[in-house]
């Protein structure tokens, strides 16, 4: 054996000595971090029977009971949520997760702590086994189980989903009409002035979207658009929702209208936050569209145009104090409401982001107290957290500039202060 094949093999028997120590090493990772989602679980899952057990002696009584329960479980999960700086809404649904898993699937909990599975596998189990009827659950986890510690999550999912088919008893025509029910459309916001819309609706309609997409996008490639198939998909769906441009309108004139044109249909009512600067062109700072963010100057004053209500707003561009609240929408709030939406942006407990329009003004100390309806005792609550502000064991106070202090039940302190401006 020459000097140079007895130089590859030892290098060869290095690296996959060193690729083994890697792979047994992320693996353990891999079955501690499983042992630990399954000691989440099982400690969420504690925490939801606590606050149902303690519902009627924690929530006061001029609440019906199952509003009583509701509410106590959102304490719950706002105190945590809080703690760990995450979302209500992620608690509550990894609560949801965590039951389904403890008092449903107790199988598939063991293999997630002993790290046989991971969270997504489970969390794929539990999500099949949801609309699987209470007596066929026992053979759906016995024979789904070994496929989940045996492959991917991804191929779990297609093969739980033909188990789950199987074993249902009720016909797919009639599930289908109840998911219907559930229909919808997202809004999600997201960098550098773009956002996700997401249509939630059955597959017929979906496939019949994507293709009349795919059909006007391709006729106005033929017709020699330079844009990308992807601008042209994401073009054709704008152009066909704004502006009723049909196949058959492609057909006469292939090429599809730019998202410039398609946005002179929009007429919304808008809030658009400017820096003085940029209004007097001699800055390039972002407006700020509210439920939004920022967006550039030129799709700010290009939607403003067409806007039936618009309020415009411009900041001092250093400090963000406000100079002049426009006053020609249609119903014009009062301009202590304005003042303190403006100054919160949203829902000012910690960790929620709702919009402040949508919001409540909330009196941190009660009117009927002594409490003054002014900048100082007013902040923007959602309906969620104006209920839960007053429930035993939570307590709001309201310091100077706006920053509220948050006492929850297990008297821990939260902070938040007002929004601060976007530029």
């Amino acid at each position: 054996m020459s000097e140079t094949t007895l130089t590859a093999v030892r290098a060869g028997d290095e690296y996959a000595a060193q690729l083994a120590a890697f792979s047994d090493e992320y693996a353990e990772i891999k079955r501690l971090r499983a042992a630990l989602d399954g000691r989440e679980a099982r400690l969420l899952a504690r925490s939801a029977a606590y606050a149902d057990a303690l519902a009627d002696a924690t929530v006061p009584a001029i609440f019906p009971p199952a509003e009583r329960r509701a509410l106590s479980r959102r304490s719950t999960c706002a105190a945590l949520a809080m703690a760990t700086h995450t979302t209500e809404q992620s608690v509550q649904r990894a609560t949801n997760d965590a039951e389904a898993l403890v008092n449903h699937a107790p199988s598939v909990l063991a293999s997630l702590e002993a790290g046989r599975i991971s969270a997504r596998h489970a969390k794929t189990i539990t999500d099949q086994l949801r609309d699987v009827p209470t007596e066929g659950r026992a053979v759906f986890l016995a024979k789904v189980l070994p496929v989940a510690e045996q492959t991917t999550d991804a191929e779990l999912r297609r093969r739980a989903r033909v188990l789950r088919e199987r074993l249902h008893p009720e016909s797919i025509t009639a599930r289908a009409k109840r998911s219907e029910a559930d229909r919808r459309v997202e809004f999600e916001p997201a960098a550098d002035g773009m956002a996700w819309v997401h249509l939630f609706t059955t597959a017929p309609i979906a496939q019949g979207i994507i293709e009349r997409v795919e059909a006007a996008a391709a006729e106005s490639r033929n017709a020699g658009d330079t844009r990308t198939c992807a601008q042209l998909q994401a073009d054709a769906v704008a152009a066909l929702a704004l502006t009723g441009v049909t196949p058959e309108d492609v057909m006469s004139s292939p090429v599809l209208p730019h998202p410039i044109e398609v946005q002179e249909h929009i007429t919304p009512t808008v809030q658009i936050t400017v820096p003085a600067l940029t209004v007097a062109g001699v800055s390039d700072a972002p407006a700020t569209l509210d439920g939004y963010g920022p967006i550039d100057p030129e799709t700010a004053a290009r939607i403003a145009v067409n806007a039936p209500s618009f309020t415009r707003i411009l900041v001092q561009p250093e400090t963000g104090a406000v100079l002049s609240v426009g006053r020609n929408q249609y119903r014009v709030p009062a301009d202590l409401q304005r003042a303190v939406r403006l100054r919160d942006g949203t829902c000012r407990a910690p960790g929620c982001g709702r919009r402040a329009r949508a919001c409540d003004l909330d009196h941190s100390v009660a009117w009927e107290d002594g409490g003054a309806a002014d900048v100082g005792n007013l902040a923007c609550l959602c309906r969620h957290h104006h209920r839960m502000k007053h429930l035993p064991g939570w307590n709001l106070d309201h310091g100077p500039g706006g920053v509220l202090e948050w006492t929850t039940p297990d008297g821990k302190h939260h902070r938040t202060e007002p929004d601060p401006a976007p530029f």
